[in-house]
């Protein structure tokens, strides 16, 4: 190991960008939130995998513009889905 490195054109962020996604924050419920990271064990797969799939699958069946409160049925309906399921 050297003693010292040089940063002097270092650039802060992900080593790695990732391509085709975009960071964002975004407010989720407690209650969502913890029920997709209890699936995602389960499943395999991240929690935001997860809500990305749910979200993809319902744009596709419906076809329509995502508003917020859209956002939160959608959410609750796949939720609803994935809790009957088990």
């Amino acid at each position: 190991m050297k003693a010292e490195y040089d940063f002097s054109e270092a650039k802060r962020g992900s080593v790695i960008p990732q391509t085709g996604k975009t960071r964002i924050t975004i407010y989720i419920d407690d209650d969502v939130l913890e029920t997709f990271r209890e699936r995602s064990d389960s499943a395999g797969k991240g929690y935001q995998t997860l809500m990305n799939d749910a979200l993809r699958q319902y744009l596709e069946k419906v076809k329509q513009p995502l508003d917020e409160e859209t956002l939160r049925r959608v959410i609750q309906e796949e939720l609803q889905e994935l809790h009957t399921a088990k």
